[in-house]
């Protein structure tokens, strides 16, 4: 009696003890790859309303950003709370805030290396055919 107690016991811990990693986080809170899409989307319209919306004096810089994001989360299907509250616990979790800042970063570096890389091979494809002269 008293082994099986222990064995269930110790079944119970190790069934609700371990967590798989590769699950979701808490309801309500959006996944690694839905919040790396719309934060870069997020990061990106700060950036124009910086570099272009501030220096407009005939628009409202925080309306303006407020339109933006709203545009962002219509996007993406998911709501101002959801992804505020999904920014919180990723704040919260800072190893998976981490890990997802990392691979956006990944992400975005390898997109701009091979668009630069496109680009070259267009030029060089360019360069070549201005070079070569018809008989």
């Amino acid at each position: 009696m008293k082994r099986g107690l222990i064995c269930t016991v110790f079944f119970t811990i190790t069934l609700f003890g371990c967590k798989n990693k590769n699950s979701g986080p808490a309801n309500g809170i959006l996944n690694r790859q839905q919040m790396q899409a719309v934060l870069w989307d997020v990061m990106q319209a700060d950036v124009f309303a910086n570099r272009f919306i501030k220096k407009d004096s005939s628009k409202n810089p925080v309306l303006e950003d407020a339109k933006l994001q709203q545009q962002i989360f219509d996007l993406h299907h998911v709501t101002k709370d959801e992804f505020y509250n999904s920014y919180a616990y990723y704040k919260e979790h800072s190893s998976l805030m981490e890990e997802m800042l990392d691979s956006l970063i990944a992400t975005k570096e390898r997109e701009r290396r091979n668009q630069l890389d496109k680009q070259s091979q267009i030029k060089n494809k360019l360069f070549n055919a201005k070079s070569i002269k018809p008989r």
